[in-house]
């Protein structure tokens, strides 16, 4: 009992414990802040990609594709664990905006929207027929022609406001995109001559917002016939570049993208002698996670560069708690002498120590914590009122796709910056701690130490 009565007077007795405290909340605070909003960041970015891909790509490197996919598809959709698949065809190409004189490179995704939105949040992402997308590609000012949806950003005109948002007609505006691409045979070489590259009118028919800046910023979305021909893969045998897969709900991913893997291979060695079987040799089997992993791994490491970062905040606490204890403990030896000479033993004295450093950890932590929390839950209506008032923004909606700052606090972060807190002041309180254990009553007791 005596180690907690003495261990609580030092904490409140000593005004200088204010100075460890405030160092503790604010590297709590601080950490806390910064590791919710990059967490957060992190965790929707992920969310955005999942969203897009599906559950298991089963993906060509090559721009030539691979052949076979319906046979498979069929295969597929018998298993019991897929929910629904959908074949993509992905190409390289030109856009022509006639009305605006705009030209642009781009990414033609050729889908079924339908069948796509079955697999992927695809549906999620337009705006006029987020309830319809099996009519996607039908114009509303000109449904007998074909339409193609492009990515939010593709098209640049300035539609995007202040705060994230974008602004929308009543109805889509009339545009013609003239598409061109190069179609590629079988071998990966150019399917016919240069001036002869393979071009098609299409009608904008809707937006899609995935959130992810390179896809929204490159991509043309097309019915997967039409980008067959385009790019070359509707001779001599039908191709595509990717399947997408949706497991159903309560599969394990990773145990069914190992499923889905042995049902390819076996696939790969019944076809391989085929005609164009050598494409299968690019074709990877994925889960979203691997297929998308070069652009989700740059921003893992800024998060791991970011919690490096933070570490130093721990050294500096406790290089606090450490000159905080040393200067109690050099203005008590008369009272560590008493208490040797009363027979405490040298863990006792450590422990009064130990709890004092305890008592620092907890109360900064628990006033970091609360402000910190505090200022999460208020975060974007502090950014709201900056914007307006001293038009600054912490990231401009014009040029990042972010919407509301992560607030979001997760128990588990929050708990092991606390326990990192803890664990900060304990060490910083060992070395005094320790010196003060081994001192002698009667170098403590000396007439010049009192």
């Amino acid at each position: 009992m005596i180690k907690w009565l003495l261990a609580w007077r030092y904490f409140f007795k000593r005004p200088i414990s204010i100075l460890a405290v405030v160092a503790v909340a604010l590297c709590v605070f601080i950490v806390l802040v910064v590791m919710t909003v990059m967490n957060g960041l992190l965790r929707d970015f992920k969310q955005k990609n999942h969203n897009y891909a599906g559950d298991c790509i089963i993906a060509s490197d090559s721009l030539v594709g691979f052949g076979y996919y319906e046979d498979f598809t069929s295969i597929l959709e018998e298993q019991p664990y897929i929910e629904a698949v959908s074949p993509m065809a992905k190409g390289v190409g030109l856009v022509h905006l006639k009305q605006y004189k705009w030209d642009s490179g781009i990414e033609i995704h050729g889908i079924d929207p339908l069948l796509h939105s079955r697999v992927t949040s695809f549906a999620d992402t337009l705006h006029y027929q987020k309830q319809t997308p099996e009519d996607a590609f039908r114009p509303q000012y000109a449904p007998q022609s074909d339409g193609c949806i492009t990515g939010i950003e593709l098209i640049p005109l300035g539609r995007r406001k202040t705060d994230g948002t974008y602004l929308y007609h009543d109805k889509p505006m009339r545009m013609e995109l003239v598409i061109s691409a190069f179609p590629l045979n079988i071998k990966g070489g150019l399917l016919r001559s240069l001036d002869l590259v393979s071009t098609k009118s299409f009608y904008y028919s809707d937006d899609s917002h995935s959130g992810l800046v390179k896809v929204d910023g490159a991509v043309v979305y097309i019915p997967l016939e039409q980008a067959q021909i385009l790019c070359g893969m509707d001779s001599p045998i039908k191709r595509i570049s990717s399947l997408h897969i949706r497991f159903a709900d309560g599969e394990s991913v990773q145990s069914s993208v190992a499923k889905v893997r042995r049902l390819w291979d076996e696939f790969v060695a019944q076809n391989i002698n085929k005609p164009g079987g050598s494409l299968f040799s690019n074709v990877r089997v994925q889960s979203w996670q691997q297929n998308r992993r070069s652009v989700i791994a740059p921003m893992e490491k800024e998060q791991i560069m970011m919690t490096m970062l933070f570490l130093m905040l721990g050294v500096i606490t406790v290089f606090i708690v450490f000159v905080v204890l040393y200067m109690i403990i050099s203005h008590k030896s008369k009272d560590i002498g008493i208490l040797k000479s009363m027979g405490v033993s040298m863990s006792s004295i450590l422990g009064i120590f130990l709890l004092f450093s305890i008592f620092i950890a907890s109360t900064g932590s628990l006033v970091g914590s609360v402000l910190g929390w505090i200022f999460l839950y208020k975060i974007n209506d502090l950014e709201d009122w900056l914007y307006k008032n001293h038009n600054w923004q912490l990231w401009d909606r014009t040029v990042y796709a972010i919407g509301d700052i992560p607030n979001q606090v997760a128990p588990e972060v929050l708990a092991i910056i606390v326990g990192s807190a803890v664990f900060a002041c304990m060490i910083g309180a060992l070395v005094p701690g320790l010196q003060a254990a081994r001192k002698k009553p009667v170098q403590s007791l000396q007439v010049n130490q009192l």
